[in-house]
């Protein structure tokens, strides 16, 4: 089978380097073989050592919160990309923003804009969940709960002091509707907060949904 043809059936998937040099064993100078391939719009790397198939090849792509969760590990996906996801905020967003236990990042790609924020142990561990994104891709990313508090705690200068302020943060600011909210169980996410960063905001965002 040509290597455009095994690429194709695999175009769906994130592809490591490994795995490209596997499919290329007959090959003398593979990695020259790599470079003609991106050359020919075949492989599209996206960072180094992790390839999609390039605009050569016909077929779906990963997902961006698939990539995102390859691009850089241990990650999850959160903040207002999981929150677009789960319906919980209006806008359409475009970066993909995830949470790492590492250094606050960030990766520019041809497959779009990748945002890593650091979480501490053992908070960054709590309500990660495996989201279907189409019927063979899965990622990781945040619970509803876990994306709403996150946004928070990942926001520069963002502390909440009284339920009033709260309010504003959730339904003027970040523009969320009160049923959606009302509907999500948060009895486990409080559970979160001895661990959790800004504790005390993540306490008013909990009890000013609870009295929604």
């Amino acid at each position: 089978m040509q290597i455009r043809d095994i690429i194709r059936k695999m175009s769906d998937q994130v592809l490591t380097r490994q795995l490209v040099l596997s499919m290329l064993t007959k090959y003398r100078n593979q990695n020259d073989k790599i470079h003609g391939l991106i050359s020919e719009g075949v492989l599209l790397p996206i960072r180094r050592g992790l390839y999609i198939a390039g605009p050569e090849i016909e077929g779906s792509r990963p997902e961006p919160a698939l990539i995102a969760n390859h691009i850089l590990g241990p990650s999850y996906v959160t903040g207002d990309t999981a929150l677009s996801f789960y319906g919980l905020i209006p806008e359409r967003v475009y970066a993909i923003t995830s949470a790492t236990t590492r250094l606050s990042t960030q990766y520019q790609t041809d497959a779009g804009l990748f945002i890593y924020k650091h979480l501490p142990l053992p908070y960054y561990c709590f309500g990660i969940t495996s989201q279907a994104l189409t019927e063979k891709q899965y990622a990781l990313m945040a619970s509803p709960q876990k994306a709403v508090l996150d946004k928070i705690v990942c926001t520069p200068g963002l502390l909440i002091r009284s339920r009033v302020q709260a309010t504003e943060i959730l339904f003027q600011n970040l523009r969320m509707n009160e049923s959606d909210l009302r509907e999500l169980n948060w009895t486990e996410s409080g559970t979160w907060l001895t661990d959790a960063p800004k504790a005390d905001s993540l306490n008013y965002i909990i009890d000013t949904i609870r009295t929604l």
